[in-house]
């Protein structure tokens, strides 16, 4: 009998330091607001900033860092300021932000273009600009192992009509060779149907840094596929960049939730580091003019897109992404 509480004082030992390591596991978030932008902190160090300027035409954050401090995204556009070197440099496509949310079709409307580029990079385009526009912030907090930011905005016409509103939603966490961001955004039909047009031009996206584009870095998803030709237009759970910036080897993956529209998404993932999930290009991605992935959502109605933003240290098998994403998936399904 002795031996049996023994061991199982030892059990509960064991269970119990574990417990406490994996607590001790996840750093705090803190969180920082300025003007227009709010400042994450993880651990004490700095991991992203959330800029939700009115004078710009989308919200997005900029940069986006690993556990170790090392920057995985392209470093511009600042605002809505180019480096000179990139001003006549059509293929930089300044609208694609660090992480942002916008479709290149909604009700006949480009989100994701911005009109503040035309003159310098968009000479070709004729679709009307739109504008997501902040109204309110509400919530903003740290904590001890999380920290969330919740915010709406108006999706404003040329003209200044509001064809809907969006709810966007983030959860921040992280340890010492992780950072996770859960990200929700919600599209509210308040003021009429809304029609999310068939184009390739969307939806969830990243802009990956240089050292991430497929090659030097590489691009798998959740099926196998390797590379632009394997991912681009494909469906799929998850998608993740990895390769060696500043010399740190690391990844950054994006999971598309078992509860989001149209769940496995199709990927709009390039090898020049647009990363994005998009659910509606259907007849581009097939190239069959008889594909439609446009949606309307009824007037009253509203759509759900869910993500999570994982960036690791080592590449997608040694940080376990599969593994990472199963978790995540049942944890989704609940």
């Amino acid at each position: 009998m002795g031996n049996k509480k023994t061991i199982l004082y030892c059990l509960l030992l064991i269970f119990g330091l574990a417990a406490v390591t994996a607590l001790a596991a996840s750093q705090p978030v803190e969180l920082k607001r300025g003007d227009n932008q709010i400042e994450i902190i993880i651990g004490g160090r700095p991991f992203t900033t959330y800029y939700f300027d009115p004078k710009i035409a989308k919200a997005y954050f900029q940069p986006l860092r690993s556990a170790q401090g090392t920057i995985v995204t392209r470093s511009y556009p600042v605002g809505d300021d180019i480096p000179a070197e990139h001003v006549h440099d059509s293929s930089v496509e300044p609208h694609q932000r660090p992480l942002y949310f916008a479709h290149g079709n909604i009700d006949g409307i480009s989100f994701w273009v911005e009109e503040v580029f035309l003159e310098r990079f968009y000479h070709h385009q004729a679709q009307p600009f739109g504008r997501m526009i902040f109204t309110k912030l509400d919530d903003s907090r740290g904590g001890a192992d999380s920290g969330e930011i919740k915010a709406e905005f108006n999706l404003v016409a040329p003209s200044g009509r509001v064809l809907a509103t969006e709810t966007q939603s983030y959860t921040f966490s992280g340890d010492e060779n992780m950072r996770t961001i859960d990200c929700e955004f919600v599209i509210h039909a308040d003021h009429g149907p809304v029609v999310f047009g068939d184009t390739k031009e969307g939806t969830f996206a990243i802009r990956v840094a240089p050292e991430l584009n497929s090659p030097p870095g590489r691009m798998v998803s959740s099926t196998g596929g390797e590379g632009e030709k394997a991912i681009w237009g494909k469906r799929a759970d998850w998608v993740d960049y990895d390769g060696t910036v500043a010399g740190e080897d690391l990844g950054i993956a994006i999971f598309d939730s078992p509860k989001s529209f149209r769940h496995p998404t199709y990927w709009h993932a390039r090898a020049y580091g647009l990363f994005a999930a998009n659910p509606f290009g259907l007849r581009e991605f097939s190239n069959d003019p008889m594909q439609d992935g446009s949606w309307t959502i009824p007037e009253g109605k509203s759509l759900l897109f869910r993500y999570r933003v994982v960036i690791h240290h080592g590449d997608y098998q040694q940080a376990g992404i599969a593994d990472a994403y199963h978790k995540y998936a049942a944890q989704e399904g609940r």
